[in-house]
This record gives C-alpha cells, structure tokens and sequence, in this order.
C-alpha cells in the first residue's frame, strides 16, 4: 500500500506540474501575441489565452492549496464579464464608426464616453487593478500559488511570472487608454447605442461593487469548488 501510495502521490506531482508549465506557457504566449497586435479585436482575443493560463494556475494548484480552485472559478466569473464588456464595447465602437485599429481610437473617450469608460474599467480590471474584480481573482491565484510553497518548489514562481504577464498585460491596456484620453483633440461627441450604454453600465457596476466588496463572490466559489485531499509536507 506505500508504494501504491507513493506512485499515486508522484503522478499527482507530475501533471501538477505538467498543468504548472502549461499555466506559463498559456500566459506568456496569449499576452506577447496580444501586445504585437494592431486590432483592438485580435488583441483581446490574445489576451483571453493569457487569462486562459491564470486560470490554469488554480488548477495546477488545486491539491496543495484550498484557494487554488476558488480562485480559478472567481476568475472564470470575473473573465466573462470583464472580457464580455470589453468585448461589447469594441461591437458598439464598429457600429457607431466601423474602425477596430488600435491608431483609429484617438479620442474616442470624447466622441463616446460612457463606452470608453466602460472599455477602461474592463481593461483595469483585467490587468488586476485594484479595487476592481480582477485584482481580488489574480490575488487569489497568485496567493495559492505562493501558499503551496510549501509543498512544491515551483508554486512561487508560477506567481511570480503570474505578476509579470499582469504586468505586460497592463502594458498594452494602457496604449489603449492613452490613445483614448490622451490623444485627439477636435473629436465631438456622437449618439452611442442605447443597448451598448445598458451593458457599461451594468458592467461598470459589478465591477467596481465586486471590487470593494468580493466576500459574496469568494464564499459562493468556495460553495462551489469540491474539497480536494490537500498535500502537506511531513
């Protein structure tokens, strides 16, 4: 029965592991492709792989830290409205003026504010700007993986390179941003549509209220996740 154990305990450190590589590789490939891209489209397209691998990191996680499966589904949550926004944001800027070029937004928070700044507030939030949603889910994963330092030597390191794919992706979040509010200067202000303005603003709302306020959203995942046999060091 040891030794059945202690194989049962190596492949478990195996795919771990496997899933531990798989996290980075995710990460690090969706948000390089991602700030190499001109189309605002593409570019978050990409930046859904990199948040793909945050996710993974919960996974590889899971048996060595209680939080590591909370934290991925929180970010799956969080991921769907957040990317969603940002998503709805780019629908509502091809249906008023039929650009997606990254160059073309110039001043695209005076010709339509209230899609700007919900396209901002998703964007923060998914590079884990506090105090928005996003910072409380990567808080989560980065925080099981240094917990599971303990147990396995690469744990840490997975948050680390975690930090620096937010890092890079906040990079090219920002270009954004400053074509945005920082750039143009005649651009007058067009009808944005209503259906568009619905969807910021209820996006605006849950992430800034799940961003102050995210035990509701941390208890229903920890609700949620089954209870794993957590390894500890002797």
């Amino acid at each position: 029965f040891g030794v059945v154990g202690m194989c049962a305990v190596s492949l478990m450190l195996d795919w771990t592991l496997a899933f531990g590589i798989m996290s980075v590789i995710t990460m690090t490939v969706g948000n390089i492709a991602a700030v190499m891209q001109k189309n605002l489209a593409r570019m978050l397209a990409y930046s859904s792989i990199g948040h793909a691998g945050y996710i993974l990191i919960g996974l590889s996680i899971a048996p060595f830290s209680t939080i590591g499966l909370q934290g991925s589904l929180f970010h799956i949550l969080n991921h769907a409205v957040m990317k969603g926004a940002a998503f709805i944001a780019v629908a509502g800027i091809v249906t008023a003026l039929a650009v997606t070029h990254v160059d073309k937004l110039k001043g695209l928070a005076r010709r339509m504010p209230i899609t700007s700044l919900g396209l901002v507030i998703s964007l923060l939030a998914l590079a884990g700007v506090p105090p928005l949603s996003g910072f409380w889910s990567k808080l989560m994963l980065f925080g099981s993986a240094i917990d599971a330092g303990t147990v396995v030597w690469w744990g840490p390191w997975i948050a680390v390179a975690g930090v620096l794919n937010s890092a890079l992706s906040l990079a090219y979040y920002g270009w954004i941003i400053r074509k945005m509010y920082f750039e143009g200067e005649r651009e007058k202000r067009i009808k944005e549509p209503r259906s568009i303005i619905a969807v910021m603003i209820f996006s605006i709302i849950f992430m800034v209220t799940i961003g102050v306020y995210p035990e509701p959203i941390i208890q229903f995942a920890e609700y949620a996740t089954p209870t794993l046999g957590i390894i500890s060091t002797p």
